[in-house]
């Protein structure tokens, strides 16, 4: 359960709904505290009641936008679905909620995006979180078989080059058009269809097959 809103919560979380109304008006470029001040119309030494610098506040801004997604991650986590279901899950949740942010406020989605490039040290933690959970996800898998000759890392590695479209909101916007869940579930197919550390003829360790430069003529 949820614990109650405190009124410092309830102040925080206004003066995050200023930092929106500011990035969706001017763009993802640094909002300062005295700019936020302004905006909440709040003295700058009251701000500090509720964001004791600026990287408590670009951390709060952080854990709004990967809340939902967070959620959903633990969610699949604790369920009893398969490795494969788990997987797709995983993806097509989070992509599913992100394109409908998009689709109803692109402005914010990527003003969000410009402020996660400023301060990408404050989302890098998210980032290692999900790897963390596909790591879970991946470990399930293995116990039902898949993945052989790969480890957990490799194979997590692996799942995120091939998925990156699904879930780098900067690769999306770009080629949302070109995006469906249907095409995430064959991705998903094949990767538990042939993804093993060993190749098909005579089984022995994968190895990525010789270039030759052909001269032109």
């Amino acid at each position: 359960m949820a614990r109650p809103m405190t009124d410092v919560d309830r102040v925080r979380n206004d003066l995050l709904d200023c930092v929106e109304a500011i990035i969706q008006q001017r763009g993802g470029a640094t909002v300062t505290l005295i700019e936020l001040a302004a905006a909440a119309n709040m003295s700058p030494a009251n701000i500090y009641r509720f964001f004791e610098n600026k990287d408590a506040l670009y951390e709060a801004v952080a854990e709004r936008w990967f809340a939902p997604k967070v959620r959903i991650m633990e969610e699949v986590i604790a369920s009893d679905l398969p490795a494969r279901d788990k997987l797709y899950q995983f993806y097509a949740r989070r992509f599913l909620l992100m394109r409908e942010n998009h689709a109803c406020d692109p402005i914010l989605f990527n003003s969000y995006l410009e402020l996660g490039h400023e301060h990408f040290e404050v989302i890098r933690g998210y980032i290692d979180l999900g790897d963390q959970y596909l790591s879970m996800i991946v470990a399930d898998a293995m116990g039902e078989g898949y993945f052989a000759g790969l480890t957990v890392d490799e194979t997590v590695s692996l799942i995120n080059l091939m998925v990156h479209p699904f879930c780098d909101p900067d690769v999306m916007v770009q080629i949302f058009p070109s995006l469906s869940e249907a095409k995430l579930a064959r991705i998903i197919d094949a990767i538990f269809a042939g993804l093993i550390g060993t190749s098909f003829a005579g089984q022995q360790p994968f190895s990525a097959p010789r270039l030759e430069i052909i001269a032109s003529r």
